[in-house]
């Protein structure tokens, strides 16, 4: 921690919000956020501040939680709660119980990115396989053995993502996770390899999430399918999605609640700069415009330029200008 609050001060000598209204702005390690994060950006910009590049700062929730903490940053718009809900524990994040001083604002997507667990298709139906809770029959669990331990390869995602500890909190608590490992590592390139699998013929188990530019390559229902699993705590069915494309029930339990995408920022700016807030608590950005965009990098092949972002960002706030002259408008009271 000591090495964050050094860097906090070398950003406030520099110049923050404290001096001269730059407004320090990270992003998240997974490129489906990226494109959200220069929209925010750019609309900072049009309210008239100063922005640090968010492709600059490219952060997993484990560092960007204790920096935003510090004052190391301002804000940034790849929040998802409630997956993120451990990061805004004080003693999980900083090791002391103080409250930290951030929040999240606003509803980027509100209750409409899904989670879950998926397998290819081919097997789904081979082996009559529509839920998590068939893994705890070993015989079952050892068709996704692909390093021969014994345990079922689950892929899954980043060190450092919320999902990552969740993953490994189902394999703890939940009757199918005994038979069951995960697989860490780059998302994007994990994802390839299940998709060279499928392509193959091969069996695969894996994490998914939407928005996501896997759903263009691994369509649910064509080539992959949701598996139900129970949530360790859904007293409120937050889990349950109805027609939900690839899912054999309906509703379908994914055993992860529903998320919302929220903008998360330091209470200093907040109260120090209100356009700031009432600005990030009308932005809101449809979840089939962050699939268009999340497309167009699959197409790419993941070779995709900071460039293409910005100008992605910047399309879709002139495509949409009347609907951000509107917010703008409220910002600025």
């Amino acid at each position: 921690m000591a090495v964050l609050g050094a860097a906090a001060l070398v950003l406030s000598a520099c110049g923050t919000i404290e001096d001269d209204d730059t407004i320090a702005i990270a992003r998240a390690t997974w490129d489906s956020g990226h494109m959200q994060a220069a929209i925010y950006a750019q609309l900072l910009t049009e309210l008239g501040y100063s922005v640090t590049d968010p492709a600059e700062h490219t952060l997993d929730p484990n560092g960007f939680y204790p920096a935003l903490g510090n004052g190391q940053y301002d804000l940034w718009a790849n929040g998802w709660f409630p997956i993120h809900d451990i990061y805004l524990e004080a003693e999980r994040v900083t090791g002391q119980s103080v409250e930290l001083p951030i929040e999240p604002v606003g509803y980027q997507v509100r209750s409409g990115a899904l989670q879950g667990y998926m397998i290819d298709k081919a097997t789904a139906d081979s082996m009559g396989i529509t839920s998590m809770h068939q893994l705890a029959d070993p015989s079952v669990a050892e068709v996704f053995d692909h390093d021969g331990d014994g345990l079922a390869d689950l892929i899954g995602c980043n060190e450092g993502w919320g999902c990552n500890s969740v993953i490994e909190s189902h394999i703890a608590d939940l009757d199918w996770g005994g038979n069951v490992e995960q697989v860490v590592g780059d998302y994007g390139d994990l994802v390839a390899g299940v998709q060279a699998s499928i392509a193959a013929g091969e069996p695969a188990l894996f994490y998914a999430w939407t928005p996501n530019w896997t759903f263009e390559a691994l369509r649910p229902g064509v080539d992959a399918v949701w598996l139900e699993s129970s949530a360790i705590e859904d007293d409120e069915g937050l889990t349950l999605v109805e027609g939900l494309d690839g899912c054999a029930a309906d509703p379908c339990n994914l055993g992860w609640a529903v998320s919302s995408i929220r903008a998360v920022a330091h209470e200093d700016l907040l109260a120090d700069h209100p356009d700031i807030r009432r600005l990030l608590e009308v932005v809101t950005i449809p979840l089939a415009d962050i699939a268009v965009q999340n497309a167009l990098m699959a197409g790419a092949e993941r070779d995709y330029s900071e460039e293409q972002i910005v100008a992605d960002a910047a399309k879709w706030i002139a495509d949409n200008r009347a609907t951000v002259d509107g917010w703008l408008e409220t910002a600025r009271g």
